[in-house]
């Protein structure tokens, strides 16, 4: 026992120390700026999943984190430029979790559909996840010229549509349909309105909310004999 807690103190040293080295090499300024950006990115999630982006405002950000708003434009250029950086903080978030799975050799591709799955639902349940409009042309004209943005979104498709295929050839999940409807499908799931319906209830614990949402979606498109 001593001998693990003495690795684990001995790894957060050494991950501490790379952060802090990491921290060393750039200047006060900006250390300043990115603690200050990382502020305004969490702000923006946080208000996203409450309000959505048409009701989020500037002004509302730059307020919530304690700065002005020329302050901020310092940092982003647009309202839309915000709600992009808030999506490539999730997106991140989302890869890591899927690379986490996918290092479970023992994981089938079903299995680690649901365990993504799953934690999209808990981070909308959290009031983590980002609410953005379907349709609104400046901020699709944002989103798509970002190139980090982009690539995390092909990345991310491109490990849960392999998931999907290979989970069709093993009969987990029904051939009916084209891998790329139930990858949408999937990608829905982060807007799901039903957890917010069933919170608002008040009579339901998160999991079993989750657990519900999960069902009729992956149990729905699960292949029968």
């Amino acid at each position: 026992m001593h001998f693990s807690v003495e690795i684990k103190t001995h790894q957060f040293n050494l991950s501490f120390r790379s952060i802090e080295s990491g921290m060393a090499r750039l200047s006060f300024r900006e250390q300043v700026l990115r603690v200050r950006e990382d502020a305004i990115v969490s702000s923006v999630n946080r208000l996203l999943a409450e309000k959505g982006f048409d009701s989020m405002t500037v002004d509302e950000v730059a307020a919530d984190v304690g700065i002005a708003k020329a302050s901020l434009y310092k940092h982003f250029a647009s309202k839309e430029a915000l709600a992009a950086a808030a999506m490539v903080r999730v997106l991140r978030r989302a890869l890591q979790v899927i690379e986490a799975e996918a290092a479970k050799p023992e994981s089938s591709a079903f299995d680690r559909l649901r365990a993504v799955t799953r934690w999209t639902l808990q981070v909308q349940l959290a009031g983590e996840m980002p609410s953005l409009p379907s349709q609104n042309s400046t901020l699709r004209a944002t989103l798509v010229a970002d190139k980090v943005y982009v690539d995390l979104v092909m990345e991310v498709s491109e490990h849960l549509g392999q998931w999907i295929v290979q989970a069709q050839q093993d009969g987990s999940l029904t051939a009916k349909l084209p891998p790329e409807v139930i990858l949408y499908t999937l990608f829905a799931r982060a807007c799901d309105p039903v957890l917010g319906f069933l919170k608002a209830s008040g009579q339901h614990g998160d999991e079993q909310m989750v657990d519900w949402v999960l069902s009729t979606c992956l149990d729905g498109l699960a292949a029968r004999p």
